[in-house]
């Protein structure tokens, strides 16, 4: 059982932690979807982002506290019943692209960084992702949870060296105020791209008693998922022209730091994220698949199994190239996840909820397959 803060932080720390990925690595989404529309538009776009996570993961958790659907599979049953296959073809679809894209920035990583054949890259973070996989979920939320202080403290570490130098050019730009049409759209976008992560994390979720705590841990989890993005955005302020025009913004940004220490310690913390969203991925995999086909047998056994074999599919489609993948993918899996989770999840989710009439009996049914008598009316705080 956790400490009540825990409770309130570990769901959006995790999310936070799949949510990166190598996306911060070398802040080109953040220039494509928000530095694109000026400071004050970019920051407005975060926040659209911020805001759309926030609605989505509060009524998610709320969903999932009320009708104990603690794995992506059993909450899309209960809410889309026979269709809620479909979800699983969206989700493997993500799945597979999420970890060749992983391991394509990783191998890309370590050769820039050290010279190292792309393979070590490759190498080290499948070691990692196996050995966060079978240590089970406890270790993965710990984790997690404890890179993201270190990330943030990196990320802090970074923006305090940008304002110490080019202050004066961040607080102009942020003076111009320039605000550039587009930028709703490109906040909701983003925030789009990532919806699946919200159902990722569900396992954590258990110790929620209330719908208090289970809204504020979405809406701690929504600004959670968006605070990295922050102070890269803001560092980009400071010569906001080059950071657009180079495919690698944050490569600029160092160049003019000139404190290659920090760089190789931006790196290092942004190898381990890679780690984490692929070991995300594949625990909320192995849940689904422990509940679907593994009700009453042992899973353990198949866990080792199912990780090497899904940690070597994800190699294989990282041949394909990063820059295929990524605009090639994602696009199209994003309008899955928007059609049968979003926007089911925000209307007849909440319409389930606020009904409240459905017994935990009959959600059991529905979810396991497992028939009872009696009625049990679920309360809602």
């Amino acid at each position: 059982m956790r400490t009540q803060w825990t409770r309130y932080l570990t769901p959006g720390l995790v999310f936070q932690s799949v949510l990166i990925g190598g996306g911060y690595g070398t802040g080109a989404e953040i220039a494509r979807y928000f530095g694109r529309h000026g400071l004050v538009g970019g920051l407005m776009a975060l926040g659209v982002s911020a805001a759309g996570w926030a609605l989505l993961c509060a009524v998610t958790f709320e969903f999932v506290r009320v009708f104990q659907a603690y794995d992506y599979g059993s909450m899309m049953k209960c809410l889309l019943g026979r269709a809620g296959f479909l979800y699983d073809l969206c989700f493997y679809a993500m799945l597979f692209l999420v970890l060749g894209v992983v391991n394509a920035t990783a191998a890309a990583m370590v050769h820039d960084l050290t010279g190292l054949p792309p393979f070590v890259g490759t190498a080290l973070l499948s070691t990692g992702v196996i050995f966060l996989v079978l240590r089970g979920a406890e270790t993965i939320e710990k984790a997690l949870s404890l890179w993201a202080y270190v990330l943030y403290a990196v990320y802090l570490l970074f923006l305090a060296a940008v304002f110490s130098r080019f202050g004066h050019a961040v607080a102009a730009e942020l003076q111009r105020g320039e605000v550039s049409s587009g930028w709703l759209f490109d906040g909701l976008r983003y925030a789009s791209y990532n919806l699946i992560c919200v159902s990722m994390i569900l396992y954590t979720l258990r110790d929620l008693r209330t719908r208090r705590e289970a809204v504020a841990c979405g809406i701690l989890a929504g600004i959670l998922g968006a605070a990295p993005a922050l102070p890269l955005l803001l560092a980009m302020g400071s010569d906001l022209p080059a950071v657009l025009a180079s495919e690698t913004p944050v490569t600029v940004i160092f160049q003019r730091l000139d404190t290659p220490w920090l760089y190789i310690l931006f790196q290092i913390v942004l190898f381990g994220t890679l780690i984490e969203t692929a070991a995300g991925f594949i625990k909320a995999l192995e849940d689904r698949m422990e509940r679907a086909l593994f009700r009453n047998k042992p899973f353990d056994l198949a866990r080792p199994l199912v990780t090497g074999v899904v940690t070597a599919l994800g190699i294989c489609v990282s041949t394909f190239g990063l820059t295929d993948l990524i605009d090639k993918g994602y696009g199209a899996i994003c309008y899955g996840a928007l059609g049968l989770f979003a926007l089911p999840m925000l209307t007849v989710g909440v319409h389930m909820i606020r009904r409240s009439r459905y017994p935990r009996s009959a959600v059991r049914r529905k979810i396991h397959g497992k028939s009872k008598r009696g009625v049990e009316r679920t309360q809602t705080p």
